[in-house]
């Protein structure tokens, strides 16, 4: 029988290689059932066998082999105590199961609560074939996502497409204007020229079907996001912040770009 302590093995050829300690452990279960099947009244196969199945984790075949082994050798010391290890571990494992099933339903309520609320408010939203990497910033419904009386809250890009530079909002409620969010965030402190404030810029959104869109700065996100014409692309709301001077040649360009 192979011991679960030996690990350097020698091959034909004189090639030496190293098992790792899994491999080790499922050499033992091997080994211990070979021997069972010569002698299934073997305690140490048990014991051993028992052992290499807790540290493989696998908790159900680990407490059968003890118990039958306990059968055999009912005041076995190092059997009981080993199978109050593997009944310990078995007793965490389904704690962590039913938290896992519960978080796991806690999670499908929650987005199937987020898209009613979001049908409800008809904003539409998509995915794209390469969504960037918003971490723990996106969609939900506070205080309560489980509940349809929550305010939608959206991640929002302000891009300053002029001087390529953007600024992040986490959590953007639909209630907010757009003129909130402009009033502690403008002046920038790169705009040396002075030409961004809330009095002298222009915001747009893009269209579902490739444009652009003026939004008024006094709108609610909610009412810019429900306008027929505008959508949210992979979890995020993306605001172009021109100044009113400057947007002309903007559009221009970006018209030339997307071939409009």
């Amino acid at each position: 029988m192979s011991s679960s302590a030996k690990y350097v093995l020698w091959r034909p050829g004189q090639i030496q290689f190293r098992l790792t300690r899994t491999e080790n452990y499922r050499s033992t279960t091997l080994d211990c059932a070979a021997a069972l099947r010569v002698n299934p009244s073997n305690i140490k196969a048990h014991y051993r066998s028992a052992s290499a199945l807790l540290a493989l984790d696998k908790i159900h075949e680990a407490l059968d082999v003890c118990y039958r082994g306990t059968k055999i050798d009912p005041e076995n010391t190092a059997l009981k105590k080993l199978l109050e290890q593997i009944q310990s571990r078995a007793g965490r494992k389904e704690e962590q199961e039913r938290r896992r099933t519960a978080e796991q339903q806690r999670k499908r309520q929650e987005k199937m609560v987020l898209d009613a609320a979001l049908k409800a408010r008809q904003v539409k939203i998509r995915g794209s074939e390469r969504p960037p990497d918003l971490e723990d910033a996106v969609i939900r419904l506070s205080p309560d996502p489980l509940s349809p009386n929550s305010l939608l809250e959206f991640p929002v890009m302000l891009l300053y497409p002029m001087h390529n530079q953007s600024d992040f909002i986490k959590a953007w409620a639909e209630k907010d204007a757009i003129v909130h969010h402009l009033s502690y965030i403008l002046p920038l402190p790169w705009d040396s020229a002075g030409e961004y404030n809330p009095t002298t810029v222009d915001c747009y959104m893009d269209t579902v079907n490739g444009g652009l869109v003026k939004i008024g700065k006094k709108l609610t996100l909610l009412q810019a996001l429900t306008n027929g014409k505008t959508e949210v692309v992979d979890g995020l709301v993306r605001i172009y912040v021109v100044p009113t001077a400057l947007a002309p040649k903007w559009i221009d360009e970006v018209k030339r770009k997307r071939g409009k």
